[in-house]
């Protein structure tokens, strides 16, 4: 199987549970604390390498239990660290999230190591990128690194994954490099403007994104499903109906997913509903990494649906 290349961002998730999530200047009384291993680009590789992917991860942690804790957690889950690599200078980036009683977060990072994740660090993986079926990205860690990711890519002709969270303005000149983007309703809104209320929004805002100069825009909206624009496929792909526990790092399960269908030729569609199969089943579990499923609940879930 060849390889999908993950290059993001790798964090610890320190979770708390509470009745609601507290407005400016309110403090609520949480529940339990919990502290797993998180960061966009290490939860999307962990959730593509438990399906089974052969996943190489390029990210930067510090000299500290913190990065120790993910390198262990890491291997454990299957994903290759050759390439992640030690920040003496910086700890390794931290989250903080707070989970109400339906699921809904908010969350707060504080980058650390992510932030100085380089390009030198990209080209060392030069080689296995190279080799790649997929390269997966997200906005964790600097733009220029990012863009480099991209442009590299672009050049080795390997399809790129841009998942654009946090949501940032991107460059046009970038964009037009992208594969497949996959932003969320809030990313977007502030990537093409257009609020997304209705079936003519998701169009709308999809055909914008292709303008831009994308090739597939794919954009997630949590149960209501996932809209695609692209010349294979273009339409509203449903969700799958769970009931959600908690709904941190959805998202990042769905893009593992797809990355993990596309490196094994799923078509389009079939792909992303794969992906959405996969996000389904993570929201039925708290936690980021540690709610990623195994492939056989996830195919449990598609025979049952």
């Amino acid at each position: 199987m060849r390889p999908i290349v993950v290059i993001g961002s790798s964090n610890t998730d320190m979770v708390v549970g509470a009745e609601k999530i507290p407005v400016t200047g309110q403090t609520v009384l949480g529940g339990a604390f919990k502290m797993v291993q998180g960061g966009k680009g290490a939860n999307q590789a962990v959730a593509a390498a438990k399906l089974g992917g052969n996943v190489y991860l390029i990210a930067k942690l510090g000299e500290d239990v913190f990065g120790e804790k993910s390198l262990v957690h890491f291997r454990k889950t299957g994903v290759k660290t050759e390439f992640v690599s030690r920040d003496t200078r910086n700890s390794s980036g931290v989250a903080l999230i707070c989970v109400d009683k339906n699921g809904q977060n908010i969350i707060i990072v504080a980058p650390g190591a992510n932030g100085d994740l380089s390009k030198k660090d990209v080209l060392k993986a030069g080689s296995i990128i190279a080799k790649a079926s997929c390269v997966v990205l997200q906005l964790e860690i600097p733009m220029k690194t990012v863009e480099f990711s991209i442009r590299l890519a672009n050049k080795l002709k390997i399809p790129v994954i841009l998942n654009p969270a946090p949501a940032k303005k991107i460059p046009n000149s970038i964009l037009k490099l992208v594969d497949i983007i996959n932003p969320n309703e809030t990313e977007t809104e502030i990537i093409t403007g257009i609020k997304l209320k209705n079936e003519k929004d998701y169009k709308e805002a999809a055909a914008i994104l292709r303008k831009k100069g994308v090739k597939t825009a794919i954009i997630t909206l949590g149960s209501k499903g996932v809209y695609v624009d692209s010349t294979e496929f273009r339409g509203l792909v449903p969700a799958f109906k769970v009931k959600p526990v908690d709904t941190v790092a959805a998202g990042d399960a769905f893009t593992g997913g797809l990355a993990y269908g596309i490196s094994n030729n799923m078509k389009l569609k079939e792909a992303v509903m794969f992906g959405n199969a996969v996000a389904a089943v993570s929201v039925t579990k708290a936690g980021a990494q540690t709610s990623m499923p195994r492939l056989g609940k996830v195919i449990k879930l598609i025979n049952r649906s």
